[in-house]
C-alpha cells in the first residue's frame, strides 16, 4: 500500500475476508474476493459483515453466490426421496445447509445428520462395537439413500470404508455435492462406489472450437489451461480459475482506463498515519470493473450492481442402474439460477411413471401373505393375501400391470454349494422374473444377489405350539375352594352343631303343656347344616343364647356361600389352561418337546448365524441350533408340513411369527398358540433383479397406501372380527 495499489485480489476464507473488506472500504481499494473453503469442503455462504451506513462496498464477490441448498433440494425432489442420511465432514460449516434442512422439514422429509470424523476407520469400527446386529441392519437400511457434503478426498475414503465393511449394498444411491470435483476425482469415486452415484459439481460452459476457447479478445490463454483434455487443465482448481480471470479482468480494466485517459495515479496509502486519505481513484476503478466483464477460464466473469457474480452453472453426473453395476458415467442434467433444472434424472423405463409396464412377479404360497383365491381350470389362478394387497396398491398407484407365477420348487431360495440360487431368488437372479413377492425377508446374503425395497413390515421369529388339552372333571364343583377349606367348613358345621345342642341342654326352652322336647344332637346338627345351605330347619330354638349363636352362624354362612358362588361362576366361565412354554427362552431351555424349522430357509440361516457367528452369538439361539439339528426329523421341507406336525404330533414349529400368528388365529379348532421374539430382527421387502430400474420407484410408492383390514379370527374363548397381522402398519 505504501508503494501504491491498484486492487486487492484475495483467495481466503470468510473470516480473513472480513478484515480485508474493512480495509478496502476505508481506503477505497477495489477488493476482488475469491472465497476458498477449507480442505476442499463445500462452500457455505459468508456471514454478512458490519459496515458503516452510507459507505460504499468496495468488495466484489468473484465466486457466485452459494446455491448448493437450491440444487440439492431440487435433485432430491426429482428423485422422490422421502428418507435419507446427510453426511458432512469436519471442515464443512453446517450452518450453510440450514435453509435446506428447514425446507425438508416443511415438506415432511425424514433427514438424519451425521458428521464424518477425520479418522474414518475408527468411526466405522465404533459403529460395529457399539451397535447390536439388529441395529446394524437398520442402520444399513438407512444408508441406501445418502447425501454427502464433503471434500472429494474425504468422500473417496468414506465410500471405500463403508463398501469394504459391507455397510452398503448394490441398491444404494448416494449424492455427492461439491463445486470442486475434478474428472480424476469423479473417476476414483465411481470406481470405489457401488450402486448408483450422482455427482453435482460446478461447470463452465466453453465454446466447442479450440480457437474460441483459447483466444479471448486481445488475450491468448495458454493451451494447457484452456484445453479440457489436457491433464493440467483437469487438475486446475476452481479457485485458481477465478484468480486467473480476476487478474485478467483487472488488466483489461487498467488498459481501458488508459485508453479513456481517466486514470488516477495510485497514491501511497497507510493505515498508521492519521492524515492518510483514501485513494481518490478507487471509486472510478471500482465502477469500471463492474461495468466491463471478461471471458476467461470461468466462462464469463462479470458483476452486478450489488457486486456479485451472477454466472454459475452446475452439471449433474451420474451412474445408472444396469448390468455394468453403474460403471458408466453420463451427464444427466444441468442447473442454473435462471432456468433451474434442465434435464431429467429418471431412468428411461420410468419416464411414464411405469404405465404400460408389465412385471413378471414370482411368489411362494405362504398364508397370509400369498394365497390362491380362485383356481378355475383353463383360467389363470387368482391370488389374495397381504402381499398381494400391497402389490395391487402399487400397481394402481404407478399404473403397471403384472403376471404372477409360483416358484417351481416352492421355496424362497438359498445359495447352493455350486454358487447358484434356487427358488424365488433363483428366478430373479436368472432374469426369469422382475419382482419377487411373498413373506420375503431382507437378509445380507440375499442383498448381495438381488435388490430390495425398504422394509414395509417388521419380521421376527416365533414358534407354533399346540395348546394343552382340556380335561373333564366330575368334581369341578369343588374346585372354587381348596380341600383344606372344605375340611374347615365341615369341622365348623360339627362344632356349631355341638354348641347349639349344649346351649339348649343347659338352658332348655319353655315348652307348652304336654309337649316333648326334640332337642337332640342329631336335630341340632341337621338344623345347623340346613341353615348353612340356606334351607332352614324345623326345630325351634327360642333361648337368647341359641339365637345369638345362630345369628353369627348365618352371617358366616352368607359370606361363605357368596364367595363360593362367585368363584364357581368365574371358574366355569374362564378356562385356565397353563402352558409351560411362554417365550423362546423357555423353548430353548427345555428338551422334552422337539422343534425345528424349514430346511435352508431364512429362519434356518438366521438361527445358524446367531448360533455359530462369533459376532452375533446368542446363547438362546445356540441351544435352539443344537435341538434343531439333534435328529434328522426335526426340520421339514415346507411350512405346511411343520404346521401338520404341530397339530397331529408332539412338535414345535419355529417359523415367521406373522405367518404362525395367522395360522393360530384362523385354526378351526383353536388348538394353537404362538410365542414370538419381542424385538423385530429384520423386515419384509419386495425383491427385484439386481440393477432394476424400479428400485427407486417402488420404495417411494410403498408409503402412499394404507394397510388392508382383515376378517374373522380364532382367539381364546371365541372369535373376533379381525386378526392382529393385518393391523400391522407400514414402517414410515
Amino acid at each position: 500500500m505504501n508503494r501504491g495499489i491498484l486492487a486487492l485480489v484475495s483467495s481466503i476464507g470468510c473470516m480473513s475476508a472480513g478484515s480485508l473488506q474493512t480495509l478496502a472500504d476505508a481506503m477505497h481499494i477495489p477488493h476482488l474476493f475469491i472465497q476458498k473453503s477449507p480442505a476442499g469442503s463445500p462452500r457455505s455462504a459468508c456471514p454478512p459483515t458490519g459496515r458503516v451506513p452510507g459507505t460504499d462496498d468496495y468488495t466484489l464477490m468473484v465466486r457466485p453466490q452459494v446455491y448448493l441448498n437450491e440444487v440439492i433440494m431440487q435433485v432430491v425432489s426429482e428423485y422422490g426421496w422421502q428418507k435419507f442420511v446427510l453426511f458432512y465432514d469436519s471442515n464443512f460449516d453446517i450452518r450453510g445447509i440450514e435453509d435446506f434442512l428447514d425446507r425438508t422439514s416443511q415438506q415432511g422429509l425424514d433427514v438424519s445428520l451425521q458428521k464424518v470424523e477425520a479418522n474414518i476407520n475408527m468411526m466405522i469400527t465404533s459403529l460395529f462395537r457399539t451397535m447390536r446386529t439388529e441395529e446394524l441392519h437398520r442402520y444399513r437400511d438407512t444408508l441406501r439413500r445418502a447425501v454427502l457434503f464433503m471434500s472429494p478426498a474425504t468422500a473417496k475414503a468414506f465410500i471405500s470404508e463403508v463398501v469394504e465393511t459391507n455397510l452398503v449394498a448394490f441398491d444404494c444411491h448416494w449424492i455427492l455435492i461439491n463445486e470442486e470435483i475434478s474428472d480424476y476425482d469423479l473417476q476414483d469415486l465411481v470406481m470405489k462406489s457401488i450402486g448408483r452415484l450422482t455427482v453435482i459439481r460446478q461447470t463452465f460452459p466453453m465454446p466447442p472450437n479450440a480457437t474460441q476457447r483459447c483466444v479471448k479478445h486481445n488475450h491468448r490463454i495458454n493451451g494447457a489451461l484452456c484445453d479440457p483434455k489436457n491433464a493440467k487443465s483437469q487438475q486446475l482448481e476452481i479457485t485458481n480459475r477465478y484468480i486467473y480471470d480476476s487478474v485478467l479482468l483487472l488488466a483489461n480494466t487498467f488498459h481501458k482506463k488508459l485508453e479513456d485517459r481517466k486514470w488516477h495515479s495510485m497514491a501511497s496509502l497507510s493505515c498508521i498515519r492519521k492524515t492518510s486519505k483514501p485513494w481518490q481513484g478507487g471509486k472510478s476503478m471500482l465502477d469500471t470493473v463492474k461495468k466491463f466483464g471478461v471471458s476467461g477460464l470461468t466462462s464469463f466473469l462479470e458483476f452486478t450492481d450489488n457486486g456479485t457474480n451472477p454466472n454459475i452453472f452446475f452439471e449433474i453426473l451420474g451412474t445408472n442402474y444396469g448390468e455394468d453395476r453403474g460403471r458408466g458415467v453420463s451427464r444427466l442434467a444441468t442447473w442454473d439460477p435462471v432456468h433451474g433444472l434442465n434435464g431429467t434424472l429418471s431412468d428411461r423405463k420410468l419416464e411414464n411413471n411405469m404405465r404400460g409396464v408389465v412385471l413378471r412377479v414370482v411368489t411362494v404360497l405362504e398364508e397370509p401373505f400369498v394365497m390362491v383365491s380362485e383356481n378355475v381350470l383353463g383360467k389363470p389362478k387368482k391370488y389374495q393375501g397381504f402381499s398381494i394387497d400391497v402389490l395391487d396398491a402399487l400397481a394402481n398407484y404407478l399404473g403397471f400391470k403384472y403376471e404372477i407365477f409360483v416358484a417351481p420348487d416352492h421355496k424362497y431360495g438359498s445359495l447352493q454349494p455350486d454358487g447358484m440360487w434356487n427358488g424365488l431368488m433363483g428366478e430373479l437372479v436368472f432374469k426369469r422374473a422382475d419382482v419377487g413377492l411373498s413373506a420375503v425377508t431382507i437378509t445380507p446374503e440375499r442383498e448381495g444377489a438381488v435388490d430390495f425395497t425398504t422394509r414395509y413390515m417388521d419380521y421376527s421369529v416365533g414358534v407354533l405350539l399346540r395348546k394343552a388339552e382340556r380335561t373333564v372333571d366330575m368334581f369341578a364343583c369343588l374346585a372354587p375352594f381348596d380341600l383344606s377349606l372344605w375340611a374347615c367348613i365341615a369341622g365348623t358345621v360339627l362344632l356349631v352343631g355341638i354348641l347349639v345342642y349344649l346351649l339348649n341342654w343347659l338352658n332348655p326352652p319353655r315348652l307348652p303343656m304336654g309337649a316333648v322336647s326334640s332337642t337332640t344332637l342329631y336335630n341340632s346338627m341337621w338344623f345347623v347344616y340346613g341353615s348353612f345351605v340356606q334351607q332352614g330347619g324345623e326345630v325351634p330354638y327360642t333361648t337368647l343364647a341359641t339365637r345369638m349363636m345362630m345369628g353369627v352362624w348365618w352371617m358366616f354362612a352368607l359370606i361363605v356361600i357368596s364367595s363360593y358362588t362367585a368363584n364357581l361362576a368365574a371358574f366355569l366361565t374362564i378356562t385356565r389352561i397353563e402352558n409351560s412354554i411362554q417365550s423362546l427362552q423357555d423353548l430353548s431351555r427345555q428338551t422334552d418337546l422337539p422343534y425345528g424349522t424349514v430346511l435352508d430357509s431364512a429362519v434356518y440361516d438366521q438361527v445358524r448365524s446367531k448360533a455359530m457367528n462369533p459376532f452375533e452369538r446368542d446363547p438362546m439361539y445356540s441351544q435352539m441350533w443344537r435341538m434343531i439339528n439333534r435328529t434328522g426329523d426335526n426340520n421339514v421341507d415346507e411350512s405346511k408340513e411343520g404346521i401338520r406336525k404341530v397339530k397331529y404330533g408332539h412338535f414345535g414349529f419355529v417359523w415367521d411369527a406373522a405367518v404362525l400368528e395367522y395360522v393360530a388365529v384362523n385354526d378351526e379348532d383353536c388348538s394353537f398358540y404362538t410365542v414370538a421374539s419381542n424385538a423385530p430382527d429384520r423386515g419384509y421387502g419386495i425383491a427385484m433383479q439386481h440393477g432394476s430400474p424400479y428400485r427407486d420407484e417402488l420404495p417411494s410408492s410403498i408409503y402412499h397406501h394404507p394397510p388392508p383390514t382383515g376378517d374373522a379370527s380364532c382367539e381364546e374363548g371365541g372369535r373376533s372380527s379381525h386378526h392382529p397381522l393385518l393391523e400391522t402398519s407400514f414402517l414410515m
